[in-house]
């Protein structure tokens, strides 16, 4: 029998998880998925947002493999820690498989950027899905927001900011989220991008999702289209399918006449490079500056030395997303990865024994959700192949006996259940569909009631 951990039930981790027990080389593979949040699913439950319920049903196939009588969850459980070093988890695993994401976000590094007002799309997402290390938002003030960046992440922010609160109130988003957008008295949001459409990030889904909304005017500036060289003639340039079709879309914005009445309006904005956040007498961010930019001739951009303001008492970031070391792992900060080979963790240039990443940790964030399941397979290919190496070694004891003995409170598969149906109740108390509990004392308390642990 070989006995592994997947450290995060995310996408990639339950991936990794699914091809190591049904793989037929190694027989007898059992694997436990460990997860630092009481609740599993990683960025499908609290990065996909909560309005995409077609990309959150994913969480039905998550589950059926988690259900898997050979895969057993525990949540709660922190690794890296005083409890639980990487250390100490080897010694209790034949191999350890670390699929811990991308937490952090990039930075502007442009002045102001630490004013009141001014956050990651990372901390935004985290607040409207519920999780539970997520800060809170006041949006009562807000009259204006400006997103920076031209990817998914800049889309689902800017739509969740402009949807009308009925379109929300039948998702899983926490109440108190609910409530603070519903008091917001945000007219206006504008998703700013340095380069020109035809280089934009987002998918023509998301992009055209922006178009449909119930009361909210989608613009976009034609001068500001006109200034990319593909614009004219997409074919010409060769640019791939996903750009051609986005600048159809933004076209067809260009050319339609405003939406009477509208409460809300979004505006694509191209060309414009944020150098400064510019601050009231009160500390909060008044204004974003933007440098207009222009196409250099080499696939860049170049500044022009003219500059706007976009108001603003809201600016999110989304530019990227970065790694996080994890103590007791290597780690190359300029990549925010961790060194690897196939999936093999290397320390001082050699692969160390038992120790391999997959999902974004191991390769950066990049690809979509889907994306996992090959990265997935190539590190799972490269444990198999040591597997004959990793059996030698005998682990010590139980791990859940382990942890526990150490002081952690693992939350197993009933106790996330428990969790599920205190969520479902909630909702039927505030007359909504299931509702996340979106704290910890709340996540905990659920799954102890299930598993009668009364540390938790």
């Amino acid at each position: 029998m070989l006995r592994v951990a997947v450290v995060g039930s995310g996408p990639s981790g339950v991936y990794a998880a699914q091809t190591l027990v049904q793989q037929r080389e190694v027989p007898g593979v059992v694997v436990d998925v460990l997860d630092r949040l009481p609740a599993p699913y990683g960025l499908v439950r609290y990065g996909v947002a909560p309005d995409h319920e077609k990309i959150k049903s994913l969480t039905g196939s998550l589950r059926s493999v988690l259900e898997d009588e050979r895969i057993r969850f525990l949540g709660n459980v922190e690794v890296g820690g005083e409890a639980l070093s990487t250390a100490r988890l080897l010694e209790l695993y034949h191999a350890v498989v670390y699929c811990v994401g991308a937490a952090r976000d990039r930075p502007l590094g442009i002045p102001g950027e630490e004013l009141a007002g001014v956050h990651s799309a990372t901390a935004f997402v985290s607040w409207y899905s519920g999780h539970p290390d997520a800060g809170s938002f006041d949006l009562a003030a807000v009259r204006s927001a400006v997103v920076v960046g031209a990817g998914n992440v800049a889309v689902d922010v800017t739509r969740i900011l402009a949807r009308g609160v009925p379109e929300l109130e039948p998702t899983d988003m926490p109440q108190p989220a609910l409530g603070a957008l519903a008091a917001s008295g945000l007219r206006t949001v504008s998703m700013v991008a340095r380069r020109g459409p035809s280089q934009a990030r987002f998918t023509t889904k998301e992009l055209r999702e922006l178009g449909t909304l119930t009361g909210v005017d989608a613009r976009v500036d034609p001068a500001e289209l006109a200034l990319d060289p593909a614009y004219a003639d997409p074919a010409a340039a060769g640019l791939p399918a996903v750009a051609r079709r986005n600048l159809e879309v933004l076209r067809g914005w260009a050319g339609a006449a405003p939406e009477p009445g509208a409460p809300r309006e979004v505006t694509l904005r191209f060309y414009l490079r944020p150098v400064e956040v510019l601050g009231g007498p009160d500390g909060r961010v008044r204004a974003l500056r933007c440098e207009r930019t222009a196409p250099d001739g080499r696939g860049g951009v170049s500044g022009t030395g003219t500059y706007e303001d976009l108001e603003a008492q809201l600016v999110l970031r989304s530019v990227g997303y970065l790694g996080v070391p994890l103590a007791g792992l290597p780690f190359d900060a300029a990549r925010g990865t961790v060194p690897h080979a196939a999936g093999r963790v290397v320390r001082a240039g050699r692969a160390s024994p038992g120790e391999y990443v997959a999902g974004w940790i191991k390769r950066g964030p990049t690809g979509v959700i889907g994306t996992n399941r090959p990265c997935a397979k190539e590190t799972v290919s490269s444990l198999l192949q040591d597997a004959g190496a990793l059996a030698r070694r005998t682990p010590a004891g139980d791990p859940l006996d382990a942890m526990r003995a150490a002081g952690l409170r693992p939350v197993e598969w009933p106790g996330w259940l428990a969790i599920e149906a205190a969520e479902a109740e909630l909702g039927r108390s505030l007359g909504r569909r299931s509702v996340k509990i979106p704290d910890w004392a709340g996540l905990r308390g659920a799954a102890g009631l299930a598993q009668g642990l009364q540390e938790l």
